[in-house]
């Protein structure tokens, strides 16, 4: 992305190639498979009870419903394929949503090429403590979106590129360049040098805005108990690095124990080193404040629906479509919980969410949640549903 410039004034072919250059897909990624299945397949599919999966899927309806009858869901048909089974689910009663999803979808299983399995993992809404002033323990700012900050969602120039975006800022002459990076960001923000670093809030550990910034969005407790929360609002277009990988590459962690957990752990026990390897992250997010309606649920997603615990999935969206079904059988969570077997909603994505058979399961907002979330590193399949409209045709043309 470093290389990629933009010029105003150029043709739009020009610009074309350049975004063209820019958007190159991650080479050696396996194409998505699908194959038709039936549902007393699915593992675990008669022991879930699909009721907070229907509910979901009313969410993402509104947001079906809204879309031109031609714009693509993902590759699974067009809008106008999803009116039908949108406008069926608004009568459902809870007790029949199995019998719902039944009639009006046929299941496929998802491979990323021969492979049947992937991996799902897990993320949450934190609750951090923080003032809206800075001063005490309230020292590390969460910041709003910058003025310059430019995102170019390259879907919108050629449909190959769906899913795929850049960032930066416009320099002179209509060059659009890199975004400064985490240590630059952070540094102008401590010393207020830069008028376009504008905090929404003060925390009281760095910690856990790092970590709050990988979860995309959070609670904020201020001191006088109320409780607001900050969602996503852009990123600064670098790339994310994953710390924990970079831990195993070093020997600083085992593989297969690099959870949360583990790392916030390492980082409390050698905090010099621990600031030096979160900034080796030099992906950067900003917020906005959005109000809690229900606390009951979590922040809006990707698709701007507000995101149900256990039931909201987060996907690749260069492969998926939001407000698809998707049946997820995967190994327990963690040490102690049963086989994670549930019908889940495409609602949300994320920067490390990349292939076919890949999720990141929303647990919901605390704690708890948090340590589930934290440990979650789940082999397991995944089961898309397809409106029975277009099955047939999905069939032929999608395997």
């Amino acid at each position: 992305m470093a290389g990629c410039v933009l010029w105003r004034a150029f043709p739009a072919l020009l610009v074309l190639l350049l975004l063209s250059a820019c958007a190159t897909k991650e080479t050696g990624k396996a194409p998505a498979h699908f194959r038709q299945t039936d549902f007393n397949r699915l593992p675990g599919w008669q022991s879930d009870d699909p009721a907070e999966a229907l509910a979901a899927f009313l969410r993402s309806c509104t947001k079906l419903t809204a879309l031109s009858p031609s714009a693509a869901i993902g590759p699974y048909g067009k809008a106008a394929d999803w009116a039908a089974p949108c406008a069926s689910a608004g009568a459902v009663a809870p007790a029949d949503a199995r019998r719902f999803f039944e009639s009006e979808f046929v299941p496929f299983q998802v491979r990323a090429g021969r492979e049947p399995e992937g991996l799902f993992t897990g993320y949450y809404e934190p609750e951090l403590k923080g003032s809206r002033t800075r001063g005490g323990a309230y020292s590390v700012p969460l910041l709003a979106r910058p003025a310059d900050l430019v995102s170019v969602d390259l879907g919108q120039f050629r449909s190959t590129w769906k899913g795929q975006r850049i960032a930066g800022r416009v320099a002179g002459e209509g060059k659009l360049v890199p975004y400064p990076d985490r240590r630059a960001i952070e540094a102008e923000a401590a010393a207020a040098t830069n008028p376009l670093r504008t905090p929404i809030v003060f925390v009281d550990d760095p910690v856990d805005a790092f970590f709050m910034e990988i979860q995309g969005s959070g609670r904020i407790r201020l001191p006088d108990d109320s409780v607001i929360r900050l969602t996503f609002d852009g990123q600064n277009g670098l790339p994310y690095t994953a710390i924990g990988k970079l831990m195993i590459e070093r020997g600083t962690l085992e593989k297969g124990k690099a959870s949360m957990q583990a790392i916030r752990a390492w980082i409390a026990q050698n905090p010099q080193a621990g600031a030096a390897l979160m900034d080796e992250n030099t992906s950067y997010i900003f917020f906005k404040e959005k109000p809690i309606e229900n606390p009951a649920l979590g922040p809006p997603g990707a698709q701007n629906v507000v995101l149900t615990p256990g039931r909201s999935l987060a996907v690749d969206l260069a492969i998926h479509g939001l407000g698809v079904p998707v049946f997820v059988a995967a190994s327990p969570p963690h040490e102690g919980t049963p086989a994670f077997q549930r019908l889940m909603i495409a609602q949300d994505t994320g920067g490390a969410i990349i292939g076919p058979v890949r999720g990141d399961v929303f647990w919901g907002s605390g704690p708890v949640a948090g340590e589930t979330a934290g440990l979650m590193t789940s082999k397991g399949q995944m089961f898309v549903l397809v409106p029975r409209a277009i099955a047939s045709g999905f069939a032929e043309t999608a395997r």
